[in-house]
C-alpha cells in the first residue's frame, strides 16, 4: 500500500537556497538518509531524480539508487552531485564508477513521448519514477525525491528541495538519469542531425526551435508541448 510522509525541515530548505548560490561550499551528505535511519535502522533508502521534464523531444528518464554508506568509497562519496553541476566528462566518469561499485545499486526507467501527451509530463514523470523503483529489483521502505511535491509511489516518500545538491543517494540518481537521457537523445541526434539533440538534448534552443520551423515535427517530438503543438497546426 502506497504512503508518503514529509519530513523535510525549514532549515534544510533555507540551507537548499544557500546551496543553489554558494554550491562549492557544500556537498550532498548522508544527512537525509540518517535521519530516517534514526528512527528506522534498517529502512532501505533510494534517492531518486528525473532528466528531461522541459525538453520539446525526447523521453523522460527517471533513476533510483540505494547507497549502502559503509560501503561507499571515498571517490564516490567525495565526487557525487548535482549531475547538472558536473562537466560531461566528470559525469560520465562517476557513472562509470557507479555502475562498478558494489555500493550502489540502482535502476531507471522512462516514460517515452506518446505516454507524455496521453498523461501529461508531470503524469509520466511519475510513471517513470515508479519504473526506476521497479528496476532496483528490491523492496525499498522510503524515497527520497528530488523537488518539491511527493510522487504516488510505492513506498513512504520524502520530498527534497534541491536535494540533488543535498542528499548523495539523489545525486548518484541524478547522475544515472542525466547520463543516461543525454546518451539516448545522442541516438536520436544520429537519426535526426538538424535539430542539435546532440548538444541541445531536445530543449528548446534556439537551432532547435529553427530546425523544427524549417523542417517540421518528427516522431520523437513531444505533441503535447506549445512549440511542437503550434508547428503542427501550421502543417
Amino acid at each position: 500500500m502506497s504512503r508518503s510522509i514529509r519530513v523535510t525541515a525549514t532549515s534544510y530548505t533555507a540551507v537548499a537556497r544557500f546551496v543553489r548560490g554558494h554550491h562549492s561550499w557544500h556537498m550532498p551528505t548522508f544527512d537525509f538518509e540518517d535521519r530516517i535511519r534514526a528512527s528506522s535502522p534498517k529502512a532501505v533508502i533510494a534517492g531518486i531524480d528525473e532528466a528531461g521534464r522541459g525538453p520539446w523531444a525526447g523521453p523522460v528518464i527517471a533513476a533510483a539508487a540505494i547507497l549502502d554508506p559503509a560501503a561507499l568509497p571515498k571517490s564516490l562519496r567525495e565526487g557525487l552531485d548535482d549531475s547538472k553541476a558536473l562537466s560531461p566528462t566528470l559525469r560520465d566518469a562517476l557513472y562509470s564508477e557507479i555502475e562498478k561499485s558494489s555500493a550502489v545499486a540502482f535502476g531507471w526507467g522512462q516514460a517515452d513521448v506518446e505516454e507524455i501527451d496521453r498523461l501529461n509530463i508531470l503524469s509520466a514523470n511519475d510513471l517513470a519514477m515508479s519504473r526506476a523503483l521497479e528496476a532496483l529489483g528490491r523492496p525499498v521502505d522510503h524515497a527520497l525525491v528530488d523537488g518539491n511535491r511527493r510522487p504516488p509511489l510505492n513506498c513512504a516518500v520524502t520530498a527534497v528541495v534541491c536535494g540533488d545538491a543535498l542528499s548523495l543517494s539523489i545525486a548518484a540518481a541524478s547522475i544515472v538519469a542525466k547520463v543516461t537521457r543525454d546518451r539516448i537523445m545522442s541516438k536520436l541526434a544520429a537519426e535526426f542531425p538538424v535539430y542539435g539533440w546532440h548538444t541541445n538534448k531536445g530543449y528548446g534552443t534556439v537551432d532547435h526551435r529553427n530546425a523544427l520551423q524549417l523542417y517540421g515535427v518528427t516522431p520523437h517530438h513531444r505533441r503535447s508541448f506549445a512549440p511542437v503543438r503550434e508547428r503542427l497546426a501550421r502543417g
